[in-house]
């Protein structure tokens, strides 16, 4: 009744709602297609064991999130948010301005949207609640829609994900990310001006300027990681994968010798949530690997390329239809799954139209990003609800007017392409 390619479909649908984690969802599923369509079922294992071990690349996933544990288990983050204070806490709503700052600051160290909220986020929400400066689902919202902009500005763990599925320059991906990642906090805090104007937020107590280079001394050694690692990556000294590893060292340094704040608990606790985290996303990833490989026997890639070749789109339909794609999905799957699974059937198009990588890339990214606030998946939405202990409808509602002005700057960066391609540009790209 059904070919073995639905059957398979069909089969993720399922088991992902019986509650199957997602990558051994599509493990499952790929065998089933290998047995239905004849093949050797050893064909999942030899995938899943070329992909991971011949991409060098995924190395730098687990250093990034261990980089991103260490700083959260030392005092780097509470002495980025007390910088971040000291410049904009005096300005009305300026706790709501530091919450996005500070992730634009961080976003330079931890690569992770995740990472960003649970750490840095749990300090915020303490922070703008105490007193009742903020309202929880307000300050909850804000966290978590400052949050995406971890993963635009480098280092990026969707970017790394991307770079392997799409052979594009993972330097240059990196060097694109950081004008949108800028323009979208940008939005957000227009977004949070207008705000404390209507709802009367308060105002902190100036830091006084006698005061601001000892507070800028201090968080220093924090400060200079974006330094440390994009320096590395573009002075040619390491690659992003040993770029990594080097923030990874960096961060432990700085945070046990120079900080004194990692304790043996501390650091093996960092190790422990850090190799949690990588067992998940690594088991993603060789979900992904076999799957890629039912959808390439079948030419889903090239089938779709055809087919859309037949609506003779211009590359700005193409992308706009993209954008709503991946709008949609962001709402229903996990971010890393869109990137593995559904990204690559749209790259053949892409490079058709003559669509540059890099561009494409960081639309795709800011796509998915955005899935991680958009119900009803939303997975920072359910982080938030679980730090905040506020109700889910009550953090969607205050989350919409950041998610719209996130939307408006994604259709900026998607008919705009250089914002994404000015600094790539600026150091050498050809593309």
């Amino acid at each position: 009744m059904f070919d073995p390619f639905t059957l398979s479909v069909i089969s993720i649908v399922a088991l992902a709602l019986l509650g199957l984690p997602i990558g051994h969802a599509m493990i499952c599923s790929s065998i089933l297609y290998l047995l239905l369509a004849g093949q050797d079922m050893g064909i999942a294992a030899e995938q899943i064991l070329n992909g991971l071990f011949t991409s060098y690349i995924l190395l730098a996933v687990p250093l990034f999130i261990l980089a991103a544990e260490l700083m959260n288990s030392g005092s780097m983050t509470l002495r980025l948010l007390t910088f971040c204070n000291a410049f904009v806490g005096r300005f009305r709503g300026g706790l709501a301005l530091v919450n996005v700052v500070q992730s634009v600051i961080f976003a330079g160290m931890s690569g992770s949207a995740i990472a960003d909220a649970a750490g840095t986020g749990k300090m915020m929400q303490k922070m703008m609640t105490e007193g009742g400066k903020y309202p929880p689902a307000f300050a909850a919202a804000l966290t978590a829609s400052s949050a995406v902009i971890g993963p635009i500005i480098p280092p990026s763990i969707p970017v790394v994900v991307y770079a392997l599925v799409s052979d594009a320059s993972i330097g240059f991906l990196f060097l694109a990310g950081v004008v949108p990642g800028l323009l979208m906090g940008l939005a957000q805090a227009g977004i949070i001006v207008g705000t404390a104007r209507r709802r009367n937020f308060p105002i902190e107590d100036p830091v006084p300027l006698r005061e601001l280079p000892g507070v800028t001394f201090r968080a220093l050694p924090a400060l200079m990681m974006p330094v440390v690692l994009l320096g590395g990556i573009y002075g040619g000294a390491t690659t992003p994968t040993e770029a990594a590893a080097v923030a990874a060292l960096y961060a432990l340094l700085v945070s046990a010798f120079l900080y004194r704040s990692v304790s043996f608990a501390s650091l093996r606790a960092s190790l422990s949530g850090s190799a949690r985290t990588t067992a998940s996303i690594g088991m993603l990833i060789a979900g992904a690997l076999v799957y890629n490989y039912v959808v390439t026997v079948e030419n889903i890639p090239a089938s779709l390329s055809t087919f859309l070749a037949g609506f003779d789109m211009t590359p700005v339909q193409f992308l706009l239809m993209v954008n709503v794609i991946l709008l949609i999905l962001g709402c229903l799957l996990e971010g890393t799954t869109i990137l593995l699974v559904v990204v690559p059937v749209f790259i053949p198009t892409a490079n058709a139209l003559g669509i540059d990588m890099v561009h494409f890339g960081i639309v795709c990214v800011v796509n998915i990003m955005l899935g991680l606030i958009t119900p009803p998946y939303g997975l920072l939405l359910f982080v938030m609800t679980t730090i905040s202990g506020q109700p889910l409808g009550r953090i969607v509602k205050e989350v919409m007017p950041f998610l719209l002005v996130l939307i408006a700057s994604l259709a900026l960066i998607t008919l705009v392409p250089g914002i994404s391609l000015w600094l790539p540009r600026l150091f050498g790209y050809t593309g």
